[in-house]
């Protein structure tokens, strides 16, 4: 892996000491990766540090497109990619579109055409009509750790099955986070 400057990063250095949440992007230009890493951005990192969890979010681009898809998405966890897509193969992680019946993850919130709209003008508009990454290649997510213990893993069918991040808090022993903008009612 690579950080977002350039170092190289083993990955068993992301678990070996602590659990860790691992999210797989699809890609950095992939809107509903996008708005899936902005609800990722949610999670106070005080609801981290008090479970001893990491949040991660791996991509498959250069490490160039890590702070610029960060300030996009408001993200400020830690972030690496895997440009050669090693590790992806490793957990098994599809290319291309699965089964046609999707579970559409409630983080998305674009329609699909609006939101393929946009991904397209941002590779465009981005330096050297850079794809940032295999745009067929699916993600995942994945609880690891201390140590190789595999707590939990998710392969995406398609690029509409993130599975819920609070399911994922939850399953990792972290606080869950509410992602509605709809202000909380509390009954006195």
């Amino acid at each position: 892996l690579l950080d977002k400057d350039g170092r190289s990063v083993p990955f068993q250095a992301l678990y070996g000491e602590r659990k860790a949440i691992v999210v797989f992007v699809r890609n950095f230009l992939c809107y509903t990766c996008k708005e899936y890493v902005e609800d990722l951005a949610k999670v106070p990192k005080a609801f981290l540090q008090e479970a001893n969890v990491r949040l991660i979010v791996i991509g498959q681009s250069s490490y160039h497109h890590i702070k610029p898809f960060c300030s996009l998405t408001g993200y400020t966890h830690e972030m690496y990619v895997d440009p050669q897509r090693e590790i992806y193969k490793t957990l098994g992680m599809k290319r291309g579109e699965g089964s046609s019946i999707s579970v559409r993850s409630p983080h998305v919130k674009s329609n699909t055409l609006l939101g393929s709209i946009r991904s397209v003008w941002r590779a465009m508009t981005g330096p050297a009509f850079d794809f940032q990454g295999d745009p067929a290649q699916q993600g995942g997510a994945l609880i690891i750790g201390p140590g190789n213990e595999v707590h939990f893993l998710h392969l995406d069918k398609n690029r509409l099955d993130h599975v819920p991040i609070n399911t994922v808090l939850q399953l990792a022993g972290v606080k869950t986070v509410n992602f509605s903008n709809k202000p909380q009612i509390i009954d006195i």
